[in-house]
């Protein structure tokens, strides 16, 4: 058993808190609680774990109130508390593993708990996925790099050390900005193969780009003075 369904073992009907976004795991997300039936989930889970569901949830219409069965989301820990004197709240959270909501649970509670199943990855062949994940990561580093030249390379490059296939997978599904559609799919797949090759895709189109508009920026700072050439 993997560290995060350790963290969720025997929890088994979780409290959601449905959002319009989509949380992946290990993903750092700040909140801000304000409702009163969230202000109780808080305090019910910091009676636990501090433990919730995050299922992504877009209402197409006004008699939609909770995401449909069969909809994923990530459990997310939380990790840091500020809690205001009109009782409102910041929480720092991480997601920890992703989830299915099976069916809703009458449990009393004025927010929504569901009877959830928890899941992972499936096992990948290893001498398939290493190579793919070692030629997205180093993709991954390049890109890096560049936006660090575009962000004027101040301070040192931050070290990035390469995970598990998995996780690496949604380190670099976080580092984009992609529409809630596009993330949730990527977070629904058990795939980690699928996954990285998708974002393969996504980075051999956007690195070289990247590197370039970088280039041209650290070459603009020194006076135009670059040993690359630039048809106007």
């Amino acid at each position: 058993m993997s560290d995060a369904l350790d963290k969720v073992a025997g929890l088994r009907h979780l409290p959601l808190f449905p959002l319009p976004l989509v949380l992946l795991p290990n993903e750092v997300l700040p909140l801000h609680i304000f409702e009163d039936r969230y202000r109780q989930m808080l305090k019910d889970i910091g009676d636990d774990r501090n433990l919730f569901g995050l299922p992504y949830f877009e209402p197409e219409g006004a008699y939609v109130e909770r995401p449909a069965t069969g909809t994923v989301g990530c459990v997310a820990e939380v990790r840091e508390t500020e809690t205001f004197p009109d009782g409102r709240s910041n929480l720092l959270t991480v997601g920890v593993v992703r989830f299915r909501i099976n069916e809703y649970v009458e449990s009393g509670d004025p927010y929504f708990v569901a009877d959830v199943e928890y899941f992972e990855d499936e096992q990948a062949d290893a001498e398939l996925i290493q190579p793919l994940a070692d030629e997205v990561f180093t993709l991954f580093e390049r890109m890096a790099r560049a936006a660090f030249k575009i962000g004027g390379s101040r301070g040192r490059f931050p070290e990035i050390h390469q995970t598990d296939p998995e996780s690496l997978s949604f380190l670099i599904t976080a580092a984009f900005n992609f529409e809630n559609d596009k993330k949730y799919r990527l977070l629904e797949m058990t795939s980690t193969v699928q996954r990285l090759s998708e974002l393969k895709e996504v980075l051999e189109r956007s690195v070289a780009p990247m590197e370039e508009n970088a280039d041209l920026q650290v070459a603009a700072k020194h006076n135009g003075h670059s040993k690359k050439k630039i048809d106007l």
